[in-house]
């Protein structure tokens, strides 16, 4: 009679054998999530400094490690919704949105982009963030018409991810995401509006001015 234990070597071989795949292919997740994430990284950072061409071969760098990403681990299933594939995802969608937005391109859609929607709202919320930067960046060059573009576009971003309500568990954490982006879009909303009673009270003062000049 055999030993119930008999078929323990033969098990742990195998065992093993889909260990080391698994461990090949989480390493090769790993290289590609980190260098989207750079790629996606920089790309944002180009947006900010007007090079847009930059921005989108960037963008294009960051693309090409997502689809191999996506590709390798697609029989992977444990692995292809571990953190490391999302967070490759968002911060992919974050640079897409973000140079559609301050471009003024149309935005970008998630199943175009293949990515998942929980990364895609999860990099539409992060890039209200860097909307906040832009704003403030063209406030300083005084083109107010623009900044209340760039603030109706937050606002907008908002009212959409305000409206998923679904658990944590399918959406990526997004309820965090959503209480960052209202944060910042109340910060942002009260520094335009004192910047333009500011401006205000300086052309009251200049008008003031004129008119003892004349006197």
């Amino acid at each position: 009679m055999a030993k119930p234990t008999s078929k323990l070597d033969a098990i742990g071989e195998r065992v093993c054998s889909f260990f080391a795949t698994e461990d090949s292919a989480r390493e090769k997740g790993l290289r590609l999530s980190r260098d989207s994430i750079r790629f996606s990284a920089n790309a944002i950072r180009a947006v900010h400094r007007g090079e847009y061409d930059k921005a989108r071969e960037l963008i294009n760098s960051s693309k090409a490690n997502v689809e191999e990403m996506n590709k390798s681990l697609a029989q992977h299933g444990e692995l292809f919704y571990g953190g490391f594939v999302h967070n490759a995802q968002k911060e992919y969608a974050e640079a897409c949105i973000t140079l559609a937005l301050v471009s003024g391109k149309t935005l970008p859609e998630p199943d175009k982009l293949g990515i998942s929607y929980a990364a895609y709202l999860n990099g539409l919320g992060e890039a209200a963030g860097e909307l906040r930067r832009h704003l403030l960046d063209t406030l300083r060059d005084g083109k107010i018409d623009r900044c209340e573009e760039i603030l109706e576009a937050m606002d907008d971003i908002y009212s959409l991810l305000v409206t998923i309500d679904f658990h944590d568990a399918l959406t990526g954490g997004l309820r965090r995401t959503t209480d960052m982006v209202r944060g910042v879009l109340e910060r942002t909303r009260g520094d335009f509006t004192i910047a333009l009673r500011q401006k205000e009270l300086e052309h009251k003062l200049e008008d003031f001015g004129g008119k003892l000049k004349k006197k």
